[in-house]
């Protein structure tokens, strides 16, 4: 385990866990935390033997938003500055599959940071919002944008508009929650992610560019796209390992190759 500032890191069995330790303002985040982050999780990204990564809050909380008392006297430069976006857009373009495991408040930029993930599992105590427009701002890290895209328009503005927190339970019945747990949301999401580790590297990589690549296509453009890695996937050793066990009715030895 090694700690740098606010971030805390482990690898265990192929899952490259992250931690937002800054307990004593609930996990706030500020420019210097996401940077970090941003290093960190690029760092065990470099490492082939992460398959997954899970980001996680210690304490009580997953991320209570960012550091108001940061931002309270910016100007429009230094809030552009401050913003998180090149952080969580690089989050949400990883090879790998992320999870958030949420627990406490996951609020603002907290939010957005699982939102920037692949999967969000939280506690059923977790609440969830994007409080900005209460202090007259709006969401600034992919709020107004991810948020619509995932549980639909109107939901999306009852969030952002209203800015009122939301319970565990109703975002899982919305579908900004996964998966629900009265357990440690970070086992949770381990356990969540093991069947999927376990599956070709190339493959998955090909799935997930699949898809965020259609979302931002026109869908003849998406099944192009989906078209080409499809094919260029049977020039891989996992394509034919996987086929070949099929048809012999074993285990495949997947190489990631």
């Amino acid at each position: 385990m090694s700690k740098n500032e606010c971030i805390i890191t482990e690898v265990k069995d192929s899952v490259g866990l992250v931690y937002i330790d800054r307990t004593e303002v609930m996990n706030a985040l500020n420019r210097t935390l996401i940077v970090e982050l941003g290093n960190k999780i690029k760092d065990m990204c470099a490492d082939a033997g992460v398959r997954a990564i899970i980001i996680s809050g210690k304490g009580d909380h997953f991320a209570a938003g960012a550091d108001i008392g940061e931002m309270a006297q910016q100007n429009p430069h230094q809030a552009l500055a401050f913003s998180f976006n090149d952080v969580y857009t690089m989050i949400e373009q990883l090879p790998v599959p992320t999870c958030a495991a949420i627990k406490g408040y996951a609020l603002g930029g907290g939010l957005e940071l699982a939102l920037a993930c692949d999967f969000r599992i939280c506690h059923t105590s977790a609440k969830l919002g994007l409080p900005e427009i209460k202090l007259g701002i709006i969401p600034g890290a992919g709020g107004t944008q991810r948020l619509p895209r995932l549980i639909g328009l109107s939901r999306a503005k009852e969030i952002i508009f209203s800015g009122e927190f939301i319970t565990a339970e109703k975002a899982y019945q919305w579908g900004l929650c996964d998966r629900l747990t009265d357990n440690d949301p970070v086992l949770e999401a381990v356990s969540f992610l093991s069947t999927i580790i376990k599956r070709p590297s190339l493959a998955l990589q090909a799935a997930k560019k699949s898809i965020m690549f259609g979302l931002d296509s026109s869908l003849k453009e998406g099944l192009e796209y989906e078209a080409l890695s499809f094919g260029i996937l049977f020039s891989t050793h996992d394509q034919k390992e996987g086929m070949k066990a099929f048809i012999e009715k074993r285990k495949p030895n997947f190489k990631g190759c």
